[in-house]
């Protein structure tokens, strides 16, 4: 007797696996057929201040050889953390100047309303330079597969 949940993942998986070959030959073909192309890219941020320490210096390499690059950084769960008010990294430095400077180069902040809302976190707490999304991992998702964003996890 076959597990209907179990053959139903294996579709799932197969359909996904075919959409993300589909998403990635579009985005071949269009940098073939036109090689200044903007790239798009979401980092998606889910263990703490030291991934988001190392992403932010990611975006920020990223823009130096790239600066069109149209980034998104996506933060759930501890991916949030260096996105809410009086942050800092490992030297103490202050998130927010760093986010405020990527901000205004172009990059987009959104940081997960589940999390807010499972970590009892008022919106409030969230740096002026990012903006809430219902789901981050539905926000990443979406940008990746509907938006042929491609997906970068430092």
């Amino acid at each position: 007797m076959s597990d209907p949940i179990a053959s139903r993942r294996k579709v799932l998986i197969a359909s996904a696996t075919a959409g993300a070959a589909t998403l990635a030959a579009a985005g071949a073909a269009r940098a073939a057929t036109d090689p200044k192309a903007t790239v798009h890219v979401v980092y998606h941020i889910t263990r703490g201040n030291a991934q988001a320490s190392r992403a932010l210096a990611n975006v920020r390499n990223h823009l130096a050889a790239d600066p069109g690059a149209k980034i998104v950084v996506v933060g759930n769960g501890a991916g949030i953390d260096f996105l809410l008010n009086g942050a800092k990294d490992a030297n103490g430095a202050e998130y927010a100047g760093n986010v405020g400077d990527l901000a205004s180069r172009g990059v987009s902040f959104r940081v997960c309303e589940n999390t807010l809302s499972n970590r009892k976190i008022s919106k409030d707490q969230v740096l002026l330079d990012a903006t809430t999304v219902p789901s981050g991992v539905v926000e990443a998702a979406t940008l990746q597969y509907r938006e042929a964003y491609a997906y970068i996890s430092p």
